[in-house]
């Protein structure tokens, strides 16, 4: 049985097929020179993805991860159906129909924090791109969405996989903290899978507003005096938050912050500015980044084995 990556997977889709005693097959994917998407199922993989049913490890994120996984699904999809038509009139021009059995592993779900309608002519653009996914799989295996409900009821099964276990355990390994904090208040049901992992005090940072121009972050009941503390979080992106909330924690008495997530964008220059207010930032390799220490593949796999059950 194949797991597929196309150019967003593969250093996922790597440690990903071992775990399912699956052969990782790369398939073709690159850009022409206008920036349009070029991909294919090449030649001496048309076998393996024909033979079982196939895993496609990839991200909807930048945009053109978006078209490249529908293109590389729909290349999987006719395949599998045996079209293989082409203007070059190689052979073979049409196989057998092996049924479709595609599944998608996204390690990193784009627009996830576009999830609800804000203001009025608004686009949910998180279910938009899940409906337009759902066309061309089986099913579905996405690690910490941020807000799961927003695919809950599209047209194939979806698997919602945390990596908040292999977080608990790099903060176990590397860190040890006192105390596991979330960011606010709605993100506090991570901090407390690994804190109850990890066998830690947790709670979430509350936001007081001093003046006009300054907002302290402290956590609610837990005094962080003297202690190690680590912020969990789904994704981290430019860091502010976790810039400030450190500094807080620090006039408090804190003489430890990290900063744990699954998904590391770090845009805007976050890990230079991260490491100047945190003494450590642990992300999963749900997206290439220069502090991915933790595997997302155990969790992907963990979702595959239920999907394909």
């Amino acid at each position: 049985m194949p797991v597929v990556s196309g150019s967003s997977g593969r250093a996922v889709a790597d440690i990903l097929a071992p775990l399912l005693d699956m052969q990782h097959v790369p398939l073709l994917s690159r850009k022409f020179p206008d920036g349009e998407g070029y991909v294919r199922v090449p030649s001496d993989a048309i076998e393996s993805v024909r033979c079982e049913p196939v895993v496609l490890v990839s991200n909807t994120y930048p945009d053109s991860g978006i078209l490249e996984t529908i293109l590389l699904l729909k290349a999987i999809g006719d395949v599998r159906k045996g079209d293989l038509s082409n203007y070059k009139g190689k052979e073979p021009q049409k196989l057998p129909d092996v049924g479709s059995e595609v599944y998608l592993a996204i390690p990193y779900y784009g627009y996830s924090r576009q999830d609800k309608r804000f203001s009025p002519g608004e686009a949910i653009s998180a279910r938009v791109i899940g409906e337009m996914l759902a066309n061309y799989c089986d099913g579905m295996v996405i690690l910490d969405l941020h807000a799961p409900e927003v695919l809950k009821e599209i047209s194939v099964p979806v698997e919602f996989v945390s990596s908040m276990p292999e977080i608990a355990d790099r903060l176990r390994s590397e860190v040890n903290p006192d105390f596991v904090l979330s960011p606010d208040k709605g993100a506090i049901d991570r901090a407390k899978e690994v804190a109850t992992i990890g066998g830690w005090e947790f709670s979430y940072l509350e936001k007081t507003r001093i003046d006009a121009h300054t907002i302290e972050h402290s956590p609610k009941d837990l005094d962080v005096n003297g202690k190690t503390v680590a912020i969990v979080d789904d994704m981290i992106s430019t860091g502010g938050t976790i810039c400030r909330a450190s500094d807080a924690l620090r006039r408090q008495g804190a003489t430890a912050v990290h900063a744990a997530c699954t998904h590391g964008l770090f845009t805007a220059g976050a890990i230079s500015r991260l490491s100047n207010h945190v003494d450590g930032v642990h992300s999963s390799d749900s997206l290439p980044n220069p502090r991915a220490v933790v595997s997302s593949a155990p969790a992907l796999a963990r979702g595959l084995q239920n999907l394909m059950k």
